[in-house]
């Protein structure tokens, strides 16, 4: 097979999984990133990228951020270390967690200022999801209630195990404000 033939089957393929997920509620596609992001090529008969799994990927917090109205903006770095390629699509889920792993207040909400797309990952390759932590001193204090978090819970997309990334941090301890946000992976 010629290398035009080939690109252009791959696009064909990922385009083929965009429109499918147009008219899905982005609930719906975090749920099922996993089995829509592996990009199977008809042609050769074989799944060539598959979802990138919790157990392959380092993730980290680069913590050089820079703030914004009351907002730190910090990039969650998600690199792939499982020896192959794979893919990555949507967004995180992120949560404030305690020293005992309690979430701390609700999880992130969705920023949507990015369409989501499949991201491949060599090995060795880096993605980033933009996170966004209010300061919690512009919640009121009973609803908020601030305590110092341990870190973050994050689930990369499309997977239901999670990583938690060591980062001391003002929270609210108090479900309902949205103190943290989170961007799709790019």
């Amino acid at each position: 097979m010629n290398l035009r033939a080939f690109a252009s089957r791959r696009i064909l393929a990922a385009g083929a999984v965009a429109c499918a997920a147009v008219p899905v509620p982005a609930t719906a596609l975090a749920a099922s990133a996993a089995s829509a992001s592996a990009v199977h090529h008809a042609a050769a008969g074989r799944v060539t990228t598959s979802a990138c799994p919790t157990s392959g990927l380092d993730v980290w917090l680069d913590t050089q951020g820079n703030g914004a109205a009351g907002t730190n903006y910090y990039r969650l770095e998600f690199t792939n270390l499982s020896g192959s390629s794979c893919t990555l699509y949507g967004f995180p889920g992120v949560s404030a967690v305690s020293l005992a792993g309690t979430q701390l207040g609700s999880a992130a909400s969705r920023n949507h200022s990015f369409t989501p797309h499949l991201v491949t990952l060599a090995n060795g390759a880096t993605v980033t999801a933009i996170l966004g932590i209010a300061q919690t001193t512009l919640f009121p204090a009973a609803q908020c209630q601030p305590v110092t978090a341990a870190g973050l819970r994050v689930y990369p997309p499309g997977q239901t195990a999670p990583k938690i990334v060591p980062y001391p941090f003002s929270a609210c301890s108090k479900s309902g404000p949205a103190y943290l946000s989170v961007m799709t992976v790019r």
